[in-house]
């Protein structure tokens, strides 16, 4: 038998799937504020895995993964597995990345009983969810009028964090150092492992994004044992890249650009101009290295020193990783009206 789960109050018994909310705060006017959970329970002893989204509020690609997860009702043959939607819902209410107090909640861990609003939130997260857990997937989007490539970024020096990275089977991975503050970081010290899952815009759903997101958990929780799902033998090949870089403007002024997200670019590759409002060009945007474009800035105007274009260097094996980007981008199939 699986051992006793106890969040917020709440025992969830082996075998149940229950819905609870987290008491976090009040808002002015008095109405409660609390984290929307789901925990899902097998009878059977194993894993604990959470998946959790909108730790920056306006990162809204996860809540939609997560919902679709729900929807897919997934029978555990063991282990437990906590759905966590909206991290910072204070943010998620006001459309806005950051708490109320202006912090960014994901350099607020392990936070603290007795802090801040954003201390307050990350220590009942990490307290009431994480503690609890062996694994974590957390969900995220490039900041607001910027896209990121669908990607994972984890610790992959350690073999049972690469083997699951590579398991939700994006072409792009990416060995990322542990910020400090993140739920990363917070997460590892509590014995956690976690793969953090890149993709899309703030503030917007994208279908290549989303449905590349649920393949991928799902995929992570077969490699865990935790379901016997069927699932699709993954098409697209995972590479690591251990080094990646933005590309700067070296001039204000308006974007004309030449390469979109998932882009192979060569070393010198124009990869836009910056103009002046009568059309005469400033500057032209340059890739200093061969690589794959993972993120880049929407937004057609940009100031000094802004990062326009994130480029992961992989050697050798840039021109198959395009081909797999290409067919990622290829399997996304039409959303069809719910009956």
């Amino acid at each position: 038998m699986a051992k006793e789960l106890v969040i917020a109050g709440v025992e969830i018994r082996p075998g149940e799937r229950k819905d609870i909310n987290i008491p976090v705060a009040k808002l002015y006017t008095d109405a409660e504020v609390s984290i929307p959970v789901q925990v899902v329970r097998s009878k059977k002893e194993g894993p604990v895995v959470f998946v959790s989204a909108a730790v920056h509020g306006d990162e809204l690609n996860g809540i939609e993964i997560i919902s679709r997860l729900i929807g897919e009702h997934l029978k555990l043959q063991k282990g437990t597995l906590i759905y966590v939607p909206m991290v910072n819902v204070y943010g998620v209410l006001n459309q806005s990345r950051y708490m109320p107090d202006r912090r960014d909640l994901n350099r607020c861990f392990p936070g603290s009983k007795k802090g801040s609003l954003a201390g307050r939130l990350a220590h009942t997260f990490l307290k009431s969810i994480v503690s609890h857990c062996d694994y974590g997937i957390d969900l995220h989007t490039g900041a607001i009028h910027r896209s990121n490539l669908p990607q994972i970024r984890a610790n992959l020096e350690d073999e049972e964090t690469k083997r699951l990275a590579e398991a939700f089977a994006v072409p792009v991975l990416l060995n990322a150092n542990i910020r400090d503050g993140s739920l990363r970081e917070a997460a590892v010290n509590n014995g956690t492992r976690v793969l953090l899952y890149e993709a899309g815009e703030a503030l917007r759903f994208d279908e290549l994004s989303i449905q590349t997101g649920v393949k991928g958990v799902i995929r992570v929780l077969k490699a865990l044992g935790m379901i016997r799902k069927r699932v699709s033998k993954a098409k697209t090949e995972p590479f690591i890249a251990n080094r990646s870089d933005w590309t700067r403007a070296d001039a204000s002024g308006f974007v004309k650009e030449y390469v979109q997200l998932g882009a192979m670019v060569e070393k010198g590759d124009i990869l836009a101009d910056i103009n002046g409002p009568l059309g005469n060009n400033i500057s032209h945007v340059t890739s200093n290295r061969a690589g794959i474009i993972i993120g880049k800035q929407n937004i057609p105007l940009v100031q000094e020193g802004e990062a326009m274009y994130h480029i992961a260097y992989f050697g050798d094996s840039a021109e198959e990783v395009f081909e797999h980007i290409e067919i990622m981008q290829e399997s996304i199939v039409p959303v069809e009206p719910s009956i």
